[in-house]
């Protein structure tokens, strides 16, 4: 049996792109028989404390026999995040665009992680290759030629992360125009908006089927 990884960051509930398209990779994961253990972390329902990262990271400074009970307990929170992710064999991470940035949820997380010392950057990747969707969602369009191009400053870096600074074997499953429908100066693009969440839908099946093949092989 493997473990599953799942990390949502959308502060909806109901309705939610990002959960929606997770919920297919997981659903297609499982329906591999890959595993029935799967590790979550909600942010957007439990985001960590404002004040977590940067009280672990001077925590780090500080020797142990004069560290706080403060900083005691963000190192263990830190600890906690890490042994989540180390205790993984496949990874999901449902994170959606917010103001053309990455979610000050998941930037917090990913701070706090970084300060626990199996995954300070420049380090061992203690995750390196293992197989990894991240699922994205924006609600305008930000491909090459549209007015909003290069205004994802999210997914890159996001992808930076992941890929280079963790060592994951990462895919992207991406959905766009999600204000479509929401957004009356959207409605032009009703269309465009079906076939490309539909392409969506598709491609988190088609990668949710092929995380299960991995790990189960």
């Amino acid at each position: 049996m493997t473990t599953l990884f799942r990390l949502d960051a959308s502060i909806s509930i109901e309705g939610s792109h990002s959960r929606g398209l997770a919920d297919v990779v997981e659903a297609e994961w499982t329906a591999a028989g890959s595993g029935d253990t799967v590790i979550r972390r909600d942010l957007g329902r439990a985001p960590l404390s404002a004040t977590t990262w940067a009280t672990a990271a001077f925590a780090g400074y500080t020797a142990p026999e004069a560290r706080t009970a403060e900083q005691q307990q963000a190192l263990a929170v830190a600890a906690e995040l890490a042994d989540e992710l180390i205790a993984a064999d496949a990874f999901l991470f449902a994170v959606p665009l917010y103001n053309f940035n990455v979610s000050s949820h998941f930037k917090a997380w990913v701070d706090t992680v970084l300060t626990d010392p199996r995954f300070a950057p420049g380090g061992e990747q203690v995750l390196a290759g293992r197989p990894t969707v991240l699922v994205t969602s924006r609600g305008g369009a930000y491909g090459e030629g549209t007015p909003r191009a290069g205004w994802d400053h999210a997914t890159p870096w996001i992808q930076r992360i992941l890929s280079d600074v963790w060592g994951l074997d990462v895919v992207t499953v991406e959905k766009e125009f999600t204000l479509v429908g929401v957004n009356p100066a959207l409605d032009q693009f009703a269309e465009l908006a079906a076939k490309m969440h539909a392409a969506a839908e598709a491609d988190a099946r088609a990668q949710g089927q092929a995380l299960g093949a991995r790990v189960s092989a």
